[in-house]
C-alpha cells in the first residue's frame, strides 16, 4: 500500500470521532471539506485542511 492521506476530525472538532483516509489526496480533502460543512457547519478551504489537519500515513 502506498501513502494514505488521513484526516482525524477530532483534531478539528474535539467531540467528533470521524476519520477519513484515502490514497487519493484530493478525495480525502473533498470528503473532509464536505464532512466539516455538513456535520459541523464550518467551511474550510482545501489549503486549510491540507496544512492544518491532513496527515500522510
Amino acid at each position: 500500500m502506498g501513502q494514505a492521506h488521513k484526516l482525524d476530525c477530532e483534531s478539528a472538532a474535539a467531540d467528533c470521532r470521524f476519520i477519513i483516509q484515502s490514497e487519493n489526496e484530493d478525495e480525502a480533502v473533498e470528503l473532509a471539506r464536505n464532512h466539516m460543512k455538513e456535520v459541523h457547519g464550518t467551511d474550510y478551504t482545501d489549503d486549510e485542511l491540507r496544512s492544518e489537519h491532513l496527515q500522510v500515513v
